[in-house]
């Protein structure tokens, strides 16, 4: 996991210098300069025109050749690998080895434990957006944008240079490990395990094995199809296995756009996008999956309760998250885009136009994106198109003055200067990026309350033998079929409601400058909202699925208590005296073992 980590960052290094969109290529300059001028009239000399072309060129060339994305792939197959024995065999062992009772609590307190990671990544997250990407590597006197423009891009690869090192220093204390863990012996005579009793009738002789026994690779791979169709003909496995897949694609699309939802649509920036994310709801989430094994452990909750509480905790979750789409901003006033040019109406998909009479001779370019923010809280696309004649300042503090599309649209003072950068949105919206968090949180608590009970009625639901296996199977399934698809589906419905993109040296189109926040808010609650209500559904076939098929063990069980209380006990007797005779296939932590 820590080379892994630390090969993601690796790009930086071996990639050029970011380069974005800037207002004047002179620096620290006190004259006046016409930004509508400038881009009238082709100052350069047409030899420097064509070898500046020819750099473009070859610079296009060397960007779609780059193969800096297999660092990426190669760190994350590496993090997956060490993640393996972390996740499903850790999970195993603990229900393997601790009471009934207990199990509940202690792999609460991993899940727990394991949320820690992202707060302390958000935090960290939130402070390398703050930080310019070739931070140490470039003059940042020069750096004309802020972590609030959308052309900013934070210093990414710092984290991953963090997080890798630390990774190597927690992996020292694996080392002194033992080869072999301990096991308890008493495990079965505990009356804690009646419950799976009931539910999966099995044999007991199973679980003896002499502790010296070790499992074959070979025995493993001959019985994995056998297993494969054991666990998917179990019912209540294959339809919790649905409805989870289902509930992350869910989760994982609204994780991963959180913080661009929250930059779109309430006008924070990315740093602070993060440190909310970090300090508020994922703490959340870990006090949610933490109460979940108190509850369970405290209230001895059986599976049909496990599940109750899973299916509870889903549909009251989803039920708060509707409310957040009444908490939502209205468009930031943009000139030819949300608003006109004379800032009086909205503007409908077919009025949207960057070019008016007040920009008319200027030959400004479409496809750029410098905001600048004019005095009467229009946002224009650039100081071009604002048709600003002359500018004074530099970097951060340039102001633009004698802006023909500002005066047209100012109010009665008549100013008509802008400042780099978008304007703010009206104080309402920081009143409703309050209630958001609020709401978020409850949720984000809610429906992670559910997550242990889900873990255990998965491992409930299955044969013992095949415990580590049908972890394995779930983690696959959720990051195959969840991890995967849903940021990509789920970045592609939200891109229909851009407004503005923006486009590469190359010409080929970037990323999006300017989004409809209405349209985004609907694609991103609904698309969250739809995936809950599927998720639900097969929630709820899995409890009538558990009660048909637990009820009937249930009622078997206690007819043939009577009859099965001798034999089970002389069975005990004669297993414990005869331990050493047996030669059995399954043992408590024989794939941990492994």
């Amino acid at each position: 996991m820590g080379v892994g980590t630390l090969l993601i960052a690796m790009p930086q290094f071996f990639m050029e210098h970011y380069k974005y969109e800037r207002y004047s290529p002179v620096s620290n300059s006190t004259l006046s300069i016409s930004p509508c001028l400038l881009d009238s009239n082709n100052s350069l000399p047409i030899p420097v025109a064509e070898k500046s072309q020819s750099k473009i060129n070859n610079e296009c060339q060397i960007d779609a050749s780059s193969s800096m994305w297999v660092y990426v792939f190669l760190g994350n197959l590496l993090r997956g690998f060490g993640e393996t024995p972390i996740q499903p065999l850790g999970i195993a062992y603990l229900d393997d080895f601790a009471s009934q009772d207990n199990a509940a609590f202690y792999i609460g307190c991993v899940q727990t434990v394991a949320i820690i990671g992202p707060i302390f990544g958000f935090l960290l997250g939130s402070l390398c957006a703050k930080l310019y990407v070739d931070i140490g590597f470039v003059n940042l006197d020069h750096i004309t944008i802020t972590p609030k423009d959308p052309q900013w891009v934070g210093a990414w690869w710092l984290g991953y240079l963090i997080a890798g090192s630390i990774t190597l220093l927690a992996a020292v204390p694996f080392w002194c490990l033992p080869r072999t863990l301990p096991r308890p012996r008493s495990r079965e005579d505990s009356s804690s395990s009646s419950e799976k009793s009931k539910f999966i009738m099995d044999d007991h002789t199973d679980y003896q094995t002499p502790p010296g026994e070790k499992a074959k690779i070979m025995e493993m791979a001959r019985d994995f199809l056998p297993s494969l169709k054991s666990l998917f003909g179990n019912p209540v496995y294959f339809l919790y296995l649905c409805a989870s897949t289902v509930q992350f694609n869910s989760l994982f699309g609204m994780v991963t756009y959180k913080p661009k939802y929250i930059e779109q649509q309430y006008g924070q920036s990315a740093s602070k996008a993060n440190f909310v994310i970090g300090l508020i709801n994922i703490p959340a989430v870990a006090l949610g999956i933490f109460s979940g094994g108190i509850v369970m452990k405290k209230f001895r909750i059986s599976i049909c309760g496990a599940a109750k509480l899973y299916l509870g905790s889903s549909v009251l979750g989803y039920l708060l998250f509707l409310s957040l789409f009444a908490l939502g901003c209205e468009n930031s006033d943009v000139a030819g885009l949300t608003i006109s040019y004379q800032g009086t109406k909205p503007v409908s998909y077919h009025e949207r136009a960057l070019f008016s009479d007040c920009n008319s001779r200027c030959k400004c370019s479409e496809t750029k994106w410098e905001p600048i923010c004019g005095e009467n809280g229009i946002t224009y696309a650039s100081a071009c198109l604002a048709g600003c004649q002359t500018t004074t300042g530099s970097g951060k503090t340039t102001v633009f003055n004698n802006c023909t599309c500002v005066g047209l649209a100012a109010s009665k003072s008549g100013n008509s200067t802008g400042m780099v950068g978008r304007c703010q949105k009206d104080n309402g919206c920081a009143k409703m990026f309050l209630y958001f968090l609020v709401i978020a949180v409850i949720t984000s608590y809610t429906l992670s309350v559910g997550g242990i009970p889900g873990y255990i009625l998965l491992l409930r639901c299955i044969k013992p033998q095949l415990k580590s296996f049908a972890l394995g199977i779930y983690t696959l399934a959720v990051r195959v079929l969840a991890g995967i698809p849903s940021p990509i589906y789920f970045g592609v419905l939200i891109d229909t409601s851009c407004l503005k993109w923006g486009f590469k040296r190359c010409g080929s189109k970037g990323s999006c400058r300017l989004y409809d926040s209405n349209a985004f808010r609907h694609i991103y609650l609904g698309l969250t909202m739809m995936l809950g209500i599927m998720s639900i559904f097969l929630s709820t076939a899995v409890l009538f699925t558990l009660k048909k098929n637990y009820v009937s063990k249930h009622r078997s069980f206690r007819t043939k208590r009577e009859r099965t209380m001798v034999s089970t006990r002389i069975r005990k007797e004669n297993c414990t005296t005869s331990d050493h005779l047996l030669q059995p296939n399954y043992w408590p932590g024989k794939e941990t073992q492994l």
